[in-house]
């Protein structure tokens, strides 16, 4: 383990309820939640070797003209290109692990939890060692995708590609030591959130 405290990773298929959860442990223990999405933008902000790193790979064309990173003209550099796409992960991965690392070593709370959206289709647990446990956010593929559809304003036909493009709710339930099952309100998922915290609390 790389920290003296407990590393839970938390994860879930899209419009699972994952971020509802990270909300819930974040209102327990502040500070003790670390966003892999917030992470990725922070590794290539302006000064950073991250985004150094993009510019001398793809080119000043991937800069906005403030200096920033243009990200649709990183998309579309990387867009059904497989290589190119493994060049750009190769580049960020690291440095977004490292940083959500150093921010999990900081933390004053009694466990960090990593909030990885996309933990099985980023190499699981060989990519990331340091998680003590994973925590998935699970419900039946029917119900992610009616709630996909009702969330976003979307037919059934994008809401299954959107749900293809990650990984399969077995491959997520794979990696899982602790499957919060989010088929009720609210209020059931913010008592499951506290059950887990009071078990990590007894150790």
């Amino acid at each position: 383990m790389a920290t003296a405290r407990p590393v839970i990773g938390l994860t879930g298929g899209v419009a699972s309820g994952k971020s509802s959860v990270a909300r819930a442990f974040e209102a327990r223990h502040a500070g003790g939640l670390v966003d892999a999405d917030l992470a990725a933008r922070a590794v290539v902000e302006p000064g950073t070797e991250g985004l150094a790193a993009v510019v001398a790979h793809f080119g000043p064309e991937v800069l906005a003209a403030d200096g920033r990173l243009d990200r649709a003209a990183l998309r579309a550099r990387v867009f059904g290109d497989a290589g190119q796409r493994k060049a750009l992960e190769a580049l960020l991965h690291p440095r977004i692990r490292a940083w959500m690392l150093a921010r999990a070593e900081a933390a004053p709370t009694p466990y960090v939890v990593l909030d990885i959206p996309l933990l099985a289709e980023g190499g699981g647990r060989a990519t990331w060692p340091m998680l003590d446990r994973i925590v998935v956010v699970d419900v039946p593929v029917p119900v992610q995708r009616a709630r996909l559809m009702a969330r976003d304003g979307i037919d059934a036909a994008l809401a299954e590609r959107m749900i293809a493009a990650q990984a399969t709710r077995a491959q997520r339930l794979a990696l899982a030591d602790d499957v919060l099952v989010n088929l009720g309100s609210l209020a059931d998922l913010d008592a499951a959130v506290g059950r887990l915290d009071a078990r990590w609390h007894l150790g």
